[in-house]
């Protein structure tokens, strides 16, 4: 286990694309602690990750997200939510977080949420008396609610390793979603009022009216996803491939921001995208399994969770575990590789399995925008060109309120599982 641990620490210091952070240690531990392995079963179990059928959701929802970000849609979400809201202390800040959990259930994407929302706002922000640091650290926190908004790839890789239900966990998503949207929205509120930073001029009831009708038709994604999963119309599935449809038709027909040409690049960027992603998969599900094989769950578990945990004990270890996890390594990696992990002792405690995945894709969103590696940190240099100390230094705040949102689903699990709980699904 130190040469695997080792390898992977240094491929990462060293900034190897995480696929082969996975992959390559786990060949460097098989030649040279188990010579004369037959390579073809590692082989055989990185397809075995990607071919769980509702993993095809995923392809369907990065290509709706593609279309829609290289549209008008964001910027139009952002004029309506502004004339509604940006005029109250710190209202462009609440603006930003409203448009990213709004955008974040229609692309269902943390980076593609970054991109469209924080490349349009941030020159606002910054315009109005914000600080940098504290722009960056709210695009990049409000962006992670599109893990618990659906559609979330987090939910559907949660649901395919641990055969949960993918529908709840979307609708399970929802209330710590607008929960996390509506304490983010206080805390802009405060830190605006402490700083003096005013907001926008107020727009009249014709310039709300304008937006209003401008914006509207975005609003349909989620009307698509939610209320299509909640009402027993679309599964997971159907819903990714009715997602796309609508995107197709809006920015194709009705705001005519899409050509033929356009879509033919967005597949490409899809498929390049998706390739990704299902490799990530199919190496997390193999890294999975060689610790499977190697047993080392039950020879180091037994010592953290003794002979008869509690649930609260199991759920404070699991999400434990997750949190630290995802602060250095993909979410999809760290949701493949743990659950089957922890799977026996959450069976054993009889834990709610949406509430815990619930828990689990929380503390991916977490981790993305948390030090050191968190996949949202690099994003946003990416993108706004800016240092790495500089995004991650007003970061501590929005973890504190995730945190909390955390703390708050372990002793009121209804805040998630209302919505599941009466759905027709």
């Amino acid at each position: 286990m130190p040469l695997l641990v080792a390898s992977m620490i240094f491929k990462l210091l060293f900034g190897f694309p995480f696929m082969v952070v996975l992959l390559g240690s786990l060949i460097l531990y098989i030649l040279v602690y188990m010579p004369g392995f037959n390579m073809n079963v590692i082989v055989q179990q990185v397809v075995t990750g990607i071919i769980p059928p509702s993993l095809v959701a995923v392809p369907m929802f990065i290509l709706a997200a593609n279309i829609i970000t290289a549209g008008q849609a964001a910027r139009r979400l952002i004029r309506m939510v502004k004339a509604f809201l940006g005029h109250i202390p710190g209202g462009l800040a609440i603006t930003t977080n409203a448009a990213c959990t709004l955008f974040g259930a229609v692309s269902g994407s943390t980076q593609a949420t970054v991109a469209a929302i924080g490349g349009t706002m941030r020159p606002m922000l910054l315009e109005a008396g914000y600080s940098s640091p504290f722009t960056l650290a709210l695009i990049i926190n409000s962006s992670d609610i599109a893990f618990l908004i659906p559609p979330s790839i987090g939910f559907i890789v949660y649901g395919v390793v641990t055969g949960t239900s993918v529908g709840k966990l979307f609708l399970a998503g929802v209330g710590p979603g607008l929960l996390i949207f509506v304490l983010f929205s206080i805390y802009a509120f405060i830190y605006s009022k402490k700083n003096g930073i005013a907001g926008a001029p107020k727009a009249d009831w014709q310039e709300r009216k304008d937006a209003v009708k401008s914006g509207i038709l975005v609003m349909g994604f989620p009307l698509i996803i939610i209320g299509g999963i909640y009402g027993g119309i679309f599964s997971p599935t159907e819903a990714a491939a009715a997602s796309v449809a609508y995107a197709i038709f809006l920015e194709g027909f009705i705001y005519k921001t899409v050509t033929f040409n356009a879509m033919i690049d967005h597949f490409l960027q899809t498929g390049v995208i998706t390739g990704v992603v299902f490799v990530l998969v199919g190496a997390g599900n193999a890294f999975s399994w060689l610790l499977s094989f190697l047993r080392i769950p039950q020879t180091y578990l037994p010592a953290v969770f003794g002979d008869d945990p509690s649930q609260l004990y199991v759920v404070f270890v699991v999400v434990a575990a997750y949190f630290i996890a995802c602060m250095f390594v993909d979410p999809i990696v760290a949701i493949y590789v743990l659950s089957p992990v922890f799977a026996p002792y959450v069976l054993q405690t009889g834990i709610d399995p949406v509430l815990l995945g619930v828990l689990v894709v929380l503390q991916a969103a977490i981790g993305s925008a948390t030090p050191p590696f968190g996949c949202d940190i690099f994003t946003a240099q990416l993108i706004f060109r800016r240092p790495y100390l500089e995004i991650i230094s007003h970061t501590p705040p929005f973890v504190f309120i995730l945190l909390l949102v955390t703390v708050l689903l372990v002793f009121f699990p209804q805040i998630a599982l209302f919505l599941p709980n009466t759905a027709l699904i």
